[in-house]
């Protein structure tokens, strides 16, 4: 059977039971409908149509539907920018078709935590994982529909680590969302995978025994592309520069990636997925940073662009995220200030102050319907 014929199996099966059974003409018609149509609307959009009617409501409030929108949406027009600066957190729309000021709405935090012991580790298809220093608890939420679950915890796996463990958000061939822990204690690393589908840990097996594991590499959070969870780890304490790690979420096994060189003395990366593409900013040279936009082709990388020269603290302890085009990025610092870099510009001009995040923790996500609950609908 083709590709095209499993999936229109599925959805016949799927809309089965989930609307009128009047007629097969009836039955096409809502696959069009769903399919062509409501699975292009933002998540607010399908939020509204909910209310059309109970058919509707049955059929976009199940899990399939909301993985199925997940995959389809434009991530350019959905995407915003959560600060938490108090127990309200601030959220930005973040277009840059839009000229105008960005303007902020505000939700509360519906977890019992301290707003200022909130850190967002990481984001991926909606869900935020969040940590609570005051006790290393984890928490997946998602921003829009409020849905959080707090991820359980066994007594052979300990509790997050801030500035020592790592951890990776990602989605399995049946669809169940997972979250990868890396632990470093004393030296050593383990990793563990928890499953939202099982609401469980278990133990990755790997070789600990190899250099690049022991001292103290500063690992980044995970970035997930084509099924594969990407880390970078920086190594100049110990010499060996920037590092790129794959972990295959089918195989569960790490594996060494290449990494563009520099001579330079000191250099560092951000990953980011443009058009479902692994990409790296990597940032090189002193007094003055260069900043280079790569891709990766293969098990290779080519180089995109090449940022003007930036005098610090511009580009120092900042992030850049990908927001809407190969020519539009944000650049938030780790104090909170956001600039927007338009590649079409040329010199300072590229740079353009957007709004001053008064919280110091945030993150880009985009807007789904993603549950951190496996069993929602």
């Amino acid at each position: 059977m083709s590709t095209n014929n499993l999936q229109s199996c599925k959805r016949k099966k799927f809309l089965h039971g989930h609307g009128r059974q009047s007629s097969s003409i009836d039955n096409l018609g809502l696959d069009i409908l769903v399919y062509e149509i409501l699975i292009r609307l933002p998540a607010k959009g399908v939020g509204r149509s909910k209310c059309v009617c109970k058919e509707w409501l049955s059929v976009l409030s199940t899990r399939h539907f909301a993985m199925m929108h997940c995959r389809h949406i434009s991530t350019s027009y959905n995407q915003k920018f959560i600060a938490i600066d108090s127990r309200l957190c601030s959220v930005f729309p973040l277009s840059c078709e839009d000229s105008g000021p960005l303007l902020n709405s505000r939700i509360l935090l519906p977890f019992e935590a301290p707003w200022n012991k909130v850190n967002i580790l990481t984001s991926f298809e909606g869900l935020l994982c969040v940590c609570f220093r005051n006790t290393g608890k984890l928490v997946i939420w998602n921003p829009l529909t409020r849905a959080f679950k707090e991820v359980s915890s066994s007594n052979s796996h300990d509790l997050y680590k801030p500035k020592s463990d790592a951890i990776g958000l990602y989605v399995d061939k049946t669809d169940d969302y997972k979250l990868l822990h890396i632990k470093r204690r004393r030296g050593r690393m383990w990793v563990y995978v928890y499953s939202s589908m099982f609401d469980s840990w278990h133990k990755i097996t790997f070789a600990n025994k190899l250099r690049c594991w022991r001292g103290k590499p500063i690992w980044s959070n995970g970035t997930f592309c084509k099924g594969v969870l990407y880390f970078l780890v920086n190594c100049f304490i110990e010499n060996k520069g920037v590092m790129l790690f794959g972990f295959d979420v089918e195989s569960e096994r790490f594996r060494l990636k290449t990494f563009p060189r520099f001579p330079h003395a000191y250099y560092d990366g951000n990953l980011v997925v443009v058009h479902k593409e692994l990409h790296v900013f990597v940032t090189h040279g002193l007094p003055n940073w260069t900043v280079d936009l790569w891709r990766m082709e293969g098990e290779s990388w080519v180089k995109l662009w090449v940022f003007p020269r930036i005098q610090p603290p511009i580009i120092l302890s900042c992030s850049i995220t990908h927001i809407t085009s190969t020519s539009r990025f944000l650049v938030v610092s780790n104090d909170g200030v956001a600039n927007e870099i338009d590649t079409t510009k040329k010199g300072v001009d590229c740079f353009l102050p957007l709004v001053r995040f008064h919280g110091l923790q945030g993150a880009i996500y985009t807007e789904t319907l993603s549950s951190p609950d496996f069993y929602f609908d």
